[in-house]
């Protein structure tokens, strides 16, 4: 298999690399070379925002590939773009799109038929985030049809490589150690994919030729909040002590869930039935498989461990992680917490 990776050193760009080299795949990369690639791929430089750029780095291959994978998420003008020279040069479009396309608020167990929001035109700048990925999604579709593209709706994504500041954050969080702000409660249900199972899913649509949307994310219940941090404490060895405090207790200190407090939401609300309760069996009929939560803690920890302690983070993505001022104040006032562990 011939595979073409549209930027490919990053996160998710950088899982489906590195799964497509270890299938014996012929990869190459499409990038402005900013960062090293993994090796063994043939490189193509150019920048598909400027002009021309993307037209001349694939003039520099005459050739053509089996599939295209795209992780475009600003502006669909790129995507729009990329589609439409590669038509006719690749046999599939893969475009990593994103759970947010749905008109807000999805109920609890959405699926693919669910309504979306209006796109992005093809030639507008950057709008909102669910905009340009719905607009990245039709230019896609529209220069290869419903038959060649696949939409992979993906969700909350973690593991190695991870450039948004979520997981990486916990774990450098934790391995601080001492009492640990847990929002609760312990057994929320948390709904996510390791960027290596992504990858692998991704690459097995290529494979069996599918095509149209996916939302692809772990089954509902995979993991949860506990479970998740129990094993952050376990990977980082720290002496953390994990407080579980009520969600009321973190909403009315003026906690933002999500972003000062990464991949956690409050139970019962819109928010959390968007980001973890999708239903995602037509995924795992056509090969999605999950591995524990676990797994993607420690292999992340790892990889942290092996680059010296700091992640890189996406100079568009809001910095995340809970001041520790504030985590202080509030583990000050909620006193003695149930469910606290030793």
């Amino acid at each position: 298999m011939r595979l073409l990776v549209l930027g490919g050193t990053e996160f998710v760009g950088r899982a489906v690399v590195e799964a497509a080299l270890g299938r014996g795949w012929e990869v190459t990369l499409l990038n402005r070379g900013r960062h090293a690639p993994a090796p063994g791929v043939r490189v193509l430089t150019g920048d598909r925002t400027a002009p021309g750029g993307l037209a001349a780095a694939l003039a520099a291959d005459d050739g053509d590939w089996d599939a295209v994978v795209d992780t475009w998420s600003s502006a669909p003008r790129p995507v729009h773009e990329a589609a439409r020279l590669l038509r006719g040069r690749a046999g599939r479009y893969v475009y990593v799109s994103s759970c947010s396309v749905y008109t807000w608020a999805p109920p609890a167990g959405y699926t693919e038929d669910a309504p979306v929001v209006e796109g992005a035109a093809p030639d507008a700048g950057p709008t909102d985030y669910a905009r340009d990925k719905r607009g990245g999604e039709l230019a896609a579709v529209d220069a290869f049809g419903t038959g060649e593209s696949v939409l992979v709706r993906a969700g909350l994504i973690l593991g190695p490589y991870e450039n948004v500041g979520r997981l990486p954050w916990w774990l450098g969080r934790i391995a601080r150690g001492g009492p640990v702000l847990a929002p609760g409660p312990r057994d929320l249900p948390l709904q996510y994919v390791d960027a290596r199972d992504l990858a692998a899913w991704i690459l097995g649509a290529v494979e069996r030729e599918l095509s149209g949307p996916f939302n692809l994310m772990s089954p509902q219940g995979h993991a949860t909040m506990g479970g998740f941090l129990d094993a952050c404490v376990r990977a980082t060895g720290s002496d953390a002590r994990l407080r579980w405090t009520a969600p009321e207790t973190v909403l009315d200190a003026g906690i933002e869930p999500w972003v000062q407090l990464p991949v956690w939401v409050p139970p019962g609300t819109d928010l959390h039935d968007a980001l973890h309760a999708a239903d995602v069996s037509r995924a795992v009929a056509t090969g999605l498989s999950c591995r524990p939560v676990e797994e993607t803690v420690a292999d992340t920890w790892a990889w942290l461990e092996a680059i010296g302690g700091t992640a890189p983070h996406r100079s568009d993505r809001a910095v995340k992680g809970l001041d520790p001022r504030v985590e202080a104040r509030v583990l000050a006032g909620a006193g003695g917490v149930p469910g606290t562990t030793p």
